[in-house]
């Protein structure tokens, strides 16, 4: 599942391509992702012109006049870009094929200026949320998310207080009602980069623990966000290029391997905890 520099990628190669475009047709070939596409999805934003495209979390949102269209991309879920006078096809979101199975393009937007976004997802978990003259903060999906990682209100204060009564550390980061945005993999290399152990009891951080978390949340996806985003499988943004923070991974997908920090005689391990894979230096993640 792409994560939030992954998503933050989309978006902004979005905002080169589909920006103040209007879309002028939309063909549905399949109603049934993870929420049925309704009958009236196509009447409801055809001839709507796309004013913003933004990002809250692992959400894509795009703004039209007095209307919203939310997208989640699930596990598999993938915006392609075509365009129409050489049908060149673009990639903007993660793929597990290396082969684009045109089986599962479920929906294509027709735009007026020459492109056209397909949504295609294997598994069919992603899904659309319309919604018609309603604030983005009373949507049921955004309204229960914590604050961004890299806003200014992911801050030690609302970091102590929320932490109170919390069990481990790695499923704290892994709430989303705590911190929106935050997977699996970045998860990982924060902890793995503040010295702190998945398994630490939130009652056991200290402040030294918590302002090391916070400033290396910021600095790993800010840093991810400048390599492109992380290609686990596959990831190519539009301009057909893949994302390469993963060559800067520290501990994520390292079972059993030295140690990366030069001062460290450890070896990477990897563990359970809520049934996701966990990596972690006990030697130096205390």
């Amino acid at each position: 599942m792409p994560e939030l520099p992954e998503v933050e990628i989309v978006k902004r190669s979005l905002l080169r391509i589909a920006n103040k475009a209007k879309i002028k047709d939309i063909k549905v070939l399949n109603t049934n992702l993870r929420y049925k596409i309704s009958r009236k999805f196509c009447n409801q934003l055809i001839n709507e012109k796309i004013i913003k495209i933004s990002r809250r979390s692992k959400y894509i949102i795009f703004h039209f006049k007095e209307k919203f269209l939310l997208l989640h991309l699930g596990m598999t879920g993938k915006l392609l870009i075509l365009r129409q006078k050489d049908n060149e096809i673009f990639k903007s979101s993660f793929y597990y094929d290396l082969n684009i199975l045109t089986k599962h393009n479920h929906i294509y937007f027709f735009l007026n200026n020459g492109f056209v976004l397909i949504y295609n997802d294997v598994r069919r978990f992603g899904y659309f949320k319309y919604y018609f003259k309603k604030k983005l903060s009373e949507i049921s999906f955004l309204k229960k998310l914590g604050p961004e990682p890299l806003g200014k209100k992911f801050n030690h204060k609302y970091f102590k207080n929320f932490i109170k009564g919390k069990k481990n550390i790695k499923s704290l980061l892994m709430d989303q009602t705590f911190v929106s945005g935050l997977g699996n993999i970045y998860v990982n290399e924060v902890l793995f980069v503040a010295k702190v152990n998945p398994l630490k009891l939130c009652c056991d951080l200290n402040d030294k623990n918590i302002n090391q978390l916070i400033k290396n949340i910021k600095l790993v996806l800010k840093k991810s966000i400048i390599n492109g985003g992380s290609t686990i499988k596959d990831f190519k943004n539009p301009s057909g290029k893949s994302g390469n923070f993963q060559q800067f991974f520290r501990v994520y997908g390292k079972k059993n391997r030295k140690c990366s920090r030069i001062s460290c005689k450890g070896k990477i391990n990897k563990i359970l905890i809520k049934n996701r894979a966990t990596f972690y230096c006990p030697e130096c993640q205390t």
